[in-house]
């Protein structure tokens, strides 16, 4: 029995020996016009593969260069079936399968029989080129997303992991086990990715049943109501999960638990939650389902520009969300509502460290408030600045009398003055800032004007951002509590003094803008599109499949960094 097992074993290995020198052998003729063909597309890059254009032409050129031009996918034909599955299954990430070949690959495919060892090699060579591109781009947009952040927004500072080998990437691609799991590994981590992937499962869902009706234009409504358009109103609640039934009173009027359906849904939307439907209440449920999908789309994308930069501590600023939280391995230490920038002083979005803490800062005022706000206040109004406590200091930091300037005269170009305001609880930057000095001159900071934090719409700052609690947050990030604990800051603020107080150690500041927020028990919140950035996200990932992201998906030899 022992001899027969070991001549099966001699057998086997003669046979799958056998096998790989057929292959080899099928693979030779293809192997030569594999090279020809990938000279070819680098001498002209308008040349395509049925259609398509290839996008990571270098990295697949040298992708093939170290394997001798072999083929990569002949005799694999799980490995076709896994990528396929992935492509159609783009959607599930609010991708586009067409930007994978998804047509082109299905002509390829035709032209080969199955299996893809036989047939023309001619053929064979641009279905391998083809599906390798297509494993590529979606590798690389499940990794890094599809639209590229800084040709939207020149601020945009993130950094991107390109110091790896794209190539052994890939190469490592074809040597995993399961190339799904593979390529499932490249997707976000992040929770939050994860359920606004639900909730745009949830969303195309409710969009294939109808979606929710639309409400016609007319009075407001409001608890105790009887109006023929409250069926409508019943069935977009309960469409959208904020109503249980489209059931109401015999009477068809507006119930209180209606009104309480209403009070969620304006919860959900960032309105004033009052229960009446009003002017913009009556907007944000008539804004069709589809349009809600690519809201969540677009925030998808924004979440794969970051998911690979998260540091293991960090001050996140959720602009649109008008929020602001501490997070320090995964758990939220601090949150807080926030009050940004107005939408023509805009909260620009960027990456930064908070190094140093100054308790009762003074306030400098720049250069856009002094021209638009502070300088036709004070020709108004000379007393004005005596009032905010506004100082006015010539270059050499001496104090000069406000009421000796001729303020009509003056402009904000060429200035001639520096105007400081002491510090105080009436201080425009409140007791406290949080420093991380940057060319944008926006910082975080304590707020005199705390009444604005109970507001549905908070963008009221010149740019800056205003957070309430802002002590709690000092005594975290200071991290001392023998030096600086509550009562030791809140007893150096009552001093008065202005000083400045470094970090035991930098903190990352993120500032982004979250247009969506799905909680942990799967509620969807839409935001307001307060600064108008969603229109230009959409536009790209729905757009052609950029040629510039082929620059990025360039091999990195070296550590040469191109990002």
């Amino acid at each position: 029995m022992k001899r027969m097992k070991a001549l099966l074993n001699v057998w086997m290995v003669l046979l799958l020996g056998l096998a790989a020198v057929q292959l080899c052998q099928a693979q030779e003729p293809a192997r030569e016009l594999m090279r020809q063909r990938i000279e070819q597309l680098l001498r002209d890059p308008e040349a395509t593969v049925h259609g398509d254009r290839i996008a990571a032409l270098e990295l697949i050129s040298e992708f093939y260069e170290r394997r001798d031009f072999g083929l990569a996918w002949t005799g694999h034909p799980e490995r076709v079936t896994a990528l396929m599955g992935m492509i159609d299954a783009a959607e599930e990430d609010g991708l586009n399968p067409r930007d994978y070949h998804q047509q082109a690959l299905g002509a390829a495919l035709a032209a080969v029989p199955a299996g893809g060892e036989g047939g023309d090699p001619q053929a064979r060579v641009d279905l391998d080129l083809l599906l390798t591109d297509a494993l590529v781009r979606l590798g690389y947009h499940m990794r890094y997303g599809k639209v590229d952040p800084v040709a939207l927004d020149p601020d945009w500072n993130f950094r991107r992991e390109d110091d790896e080998d794209p190539v052994a990437i890939l190469e490592a691609a074809f040597m995993a086990v399961d190339l799904r799991d593979f390529v499932r590994s490249e997707t976000p981590q992040l929770p939050y990715y994860h359920r606004l992937k639900g909730a745009l499962a949830r969303y195309r869902a409710l969009q294939a049943a109808g979606g929710w009706p639309r409400i016609p234009a007319g009075p407001t409504l409001r608890v105790g109501m009887s109006d023929g358009r409250i069926p409508a109103l019943r069935a977009r609640l309960a469409a959208s999960g904020d109503l249980a039934s489209t059931q109401g009173p015999a009477d068809g009027g507006f119930d209180p638990a209606l009104e309480q359906a209403v009070r969620r849904f304006q919860r959900r939307h960032r309105l004033d939650a009052d229960g009446v439907v009003g002017r913009q209440t009556l907007a944000a449920m008539n804004v069709p389902v589809g349009r809600r999908i690519d809201q969540i789309r677009v925030n998808m994308e924004r979440a794969r520009w970051v998911s690979r930069d998260l540091p293991e501590e960090y001050l996140l600023v959720d602009i649109a969300g008008l929020t602001a939280r501490l997070v320090r391995a995964g758990r939220t230490l601090w949150e807080s509502r926030a009050q940004v920038g107005r939408a023509y002083r805009r909260t620009p979005v960027f990456r930064d460290q908070i190094t140093y803490i100054v308790l009762n800062p003074t306030w400098t005022v720049p250069p856009t408030i002094l021209a638009q706000d502070i300088l036709p206040r004070v020709r108004k109004d000379p007393d004005y600045l005596d009032r905010m406590r506004i100082r006015v200091l010539d270059r050499k930091g001496r104090v000069v009398d406000p009421h000796s300037v001729d303020w009509k005269r003056l402009s904000a170009r060429g200035f001639p003055y520096v105007l400081r305001q002491d510090p105080g609880p009436n201080n425009a930057l409140g007791r406290i800032k949080f420093m991380f000095p940057n060319p944008h001159l926006v910082y975080l900071h304590d707020t005199p004007h705390k009444a604005l934090f109970e507001r549905s719409k908070r963008t009221f700052s010149s740019g800056c951002i205003r957070v309430e609690r802002p002590f709690v947050l000092a005594e975290l990030l200071l991290d001392d509590p023998k030096r600086w604990s509550r009562d030791q800051i809140l007893e150096a603020i009552e001093g008065g003094r202005t000083q400045t107080v470094r970090l035991p150690r930098p903190v990352d500041i993120l500032l982004l803008y979250w247009t969506v927020e799905v909680s942990p028990d799967g509620v969807v919140e839409f935001r307001p599109d307060v600064y108008g950035r969603d229109a230009r996200v959409l536009t790209a990932l729905d757009g052609p499949f950029p040629g510039g992201a082929a620059q990025a998906l360039k091999p990195v030899r070296g550590t040469e960094r191109s990002g």
